[in-house]
């Protein structure tokens, strides 16, 4: 199947049939699912430094690697079975990249225990609603917003690694906390239908 290129976009969503599917199908999808939204949490982290796309390539190994983001079963995994993945090329060979997603699991675990669920806590911080005004932060001029700012603190200060604003500020893009829609981009009011108003 051809998939269809003559839809206007966001600009990123360019060049690769893999990012465009990402893109209309999931990028700014307000998501409620703990284990999706693990996945996305960790992708993210893996991603950085890199382009989106090597991470999407990659995708279906970090699910076979990780037990499809099972957060109890990742949680219990051995300092042995991580170190035996920096030889598997399906991933990115960073021990401090595939460490975190251990620690993030059981992290993970106790903000469930706490809010019932990861969902509650994360989209606490906007009471439920998908934001989709871009408000910069004055004291730093780098792309990120208050919000992603205050979610990476508080992230970090639940021992999350690699979190900081920049990927926090992706994650919510990816999982529709922020609709980083082009309003030129088909899926904008596709988006705004499902927010919760």
């Amino acid at each position: 199947m051809i998939y269809c290129f003559m839809k206007k976009r966001c600009s990123w969503a360019s060049g690769n049939e893999l990012n465009i599917r990402y893109h209309d199908k999931e990028w700014g999808v307000p998501t409620h699912d703990d284990t999706v939204l693990f996945e996305s949490l960790c992708l993210e982290g893996q991603q950085a430094g890199l382009s989106w796309i090597i991470i999407l390539k990659k995708r279906e190994n970090y699910r076979n690697a990780f037990y499809n983001f099972d957060v109890k079963k990742i949680s219990k995994m051995k300092d042995r079975d991580i170190f035996m993945l920096l030889s598997n090329d399906g991933l990115i060979k960073n021990k401090l990249k595939l460490f975190s997603i251990r620690n993030n699991a059981i992290e993970f675990i106790k903000i469930q225990r706490e809010f019932k669920s990861f969902d509650n806590y994360i989209w606490s911080f906007t009471e439920n609603k998908t934001i989709k005004l871009k408000l910069e932060n004055t004291l730093d001029t780098s792309c990120k917003l208050l919000l992603s700012n205050d979610i990476s603190k508080d992230l970090k200060n639940r021992n999350f690694k690699f979190v900081g604003p920049k990927i926090c500020y992706a994650f919510l893009q990816a999982i529709g906390i922020i609709n980083d829609h082009s309003e030129d981009c088909f899926r904008y009011n596709e988006i705004k239908k499902l927010y919760n108003i």
